[in-house]
């Protein structure tokens, strides 16, 4: 037994810190105006990392090897919240989509708990018998998780988090040793899937426009990109300074949440969104490493899988954010608005913490 990657937790703690800190400076303004108090959505997430953090620390004390027995408890409960949605009166409907169960003054964004259950329940399955995965029968029960995961999250609508979960799932196959032929049976009808989806739906076509030249529309779905674009212009090198981001007031929307980084940048400059993505990326580093010393299979898949939901989002999010692909609302982890997404990263973080202080071989409970 070790005492672990001490700078995961830590790393986690001060990412998330900054987070409410920053959800306050991008949505006093909008809260003060819609709610008459500008810590309304500050509140909601102090409170999601008080519970975050307490979750973190409490997982990083539960043996991790015994999450191998929840597999299918993982997997069922993701599928029947995800189901849940769609029950009348209970899906909370939000800007044209169902993503969240509502319970009064709180709601659940159950997409954001399937990622970690797909993760528990892939890294299980293929540890158990590796061997089998080097049929593409074999593959099929994660396919089939990651697939029924899938389908449900693009109904509520939600493609961001349908393409996150679905590279996840092909990530998480390959770390698995799936050969690479297989690999050609999932790849080519992903790939002709993407362009059906987006056609499905209209508004997914405006936005794949608005990303080709927002300028078209600078009032319709170019609009936030250009606001977007505008913030992190206005930052400059060194930023405005904290609480003096300008396109908060109404002119960025969603400033709190899927954008949250554009204020990061308006208020903090470029060497504030490089020193962000620099912390970033070295508890994305400690998640691989930690992952590269796991001596058991499950701890390996387990590290790599709760890795790469943070690093995907880290990455898709910024590049939404500078115009580099097209718009998605998918949220920086551990920093935009939403107890969901804060509270299961911080545990998932308390996880992968757990797995680093194990260096010997699982044992087998």
């Amino acid at each position: 037994m070790s005492d672990g990657d001490i700078l995961i937790p830590v790393l986690t703690v001060l990412i998330a810190a900054f987070g409410v800190l920053m959800v306050y400076s991008a949505s006093s303004y909008t809260a003060e105006a819609t709610y008459g108090d500008a810590f309304f959505f500050a509140k909601k997430q102090l409170l999601g990392f008080v519970l975050g953090t307490v979750g973190m620390i409490a997982v990083s004390f539960f043996p991790y090897t015994k999450l191998q027995k929840l597999k299918w408890a993982a997997l069922g409960v993701s599928v029947v919240l995800l189901a849940v949605l769609f029950i009348p009166g209970v899906g909370k409907e939000n800007y044209g989509a169902t993503r969240w169960i509502n319970l009064g003054p709180l709601t659940i964004q159950p997409s954001e708990i399937a990622k970690y259950g797909f993760v528990i329940f892939a890294a299980s399955y293929m540890s158990e018998k590796p061997e089998r995965m080097k049929t593409f029968v074999g593959m099929l029960p994660v396919l089939g998780a990651g697939g029924g995961i899938c389908l449900l999250v693009i109904l509520e609508p939600n493609m961001s988090i349908t393409m996150c979960i679905g590279l996840l799932m092909i990530a998480m196959l390959f770390l698995g040793g799936a050969k690479f032929k297989n690999f050609l049976f999932i790849l080519i009808p992903a790939l002709l899937a993407v362009p059906v989806l987006i056609a499905m739906e209209p508004y997914r076509l405006k936005r794949l426009y608005a990303f080709i030249d927002p300028w078209a529309s600078p009032q319709g779905e170019g609009y936030q990109l250009i606001q977007s674009l505008y913030a992190l212009g206005n930052g400059g090198w060194f930023g405005v300074g904290l609480f003096h981001s300008r396109q908060k007031y109404r002119f960025l929307p969603f400033a709190e949440s899927d954008f949250i980084l554009s204020v990061i940048g308006e208020e903090f400059g470029f060497i504030g969104v490089v020193i962000l993505f620099a912390v970033s990326g070295l508890l994305i580093y400690c998640g691989i490493r930690t992952a590269a010393r796991s001596k058991d299979l499950f701890g390996f898949l387990t590290a790599s899988g709760i890795t790469l939901v943070y690093a995907i989002q880290v990455v898709i999010n910024a590049l939404v954010v500078s115009g580099s692909i097209p718009p998605t609302g998918l949220p920086l982890p551990l920093i935009s608005s939403g107890n969901t997404a804060l509270i299961f990263t911080m545990m998932s973080m308390g996880i992968l913490f757990n797995i680093s202080k194990r260096k010997g071989k699982a044992s087998p409970d």
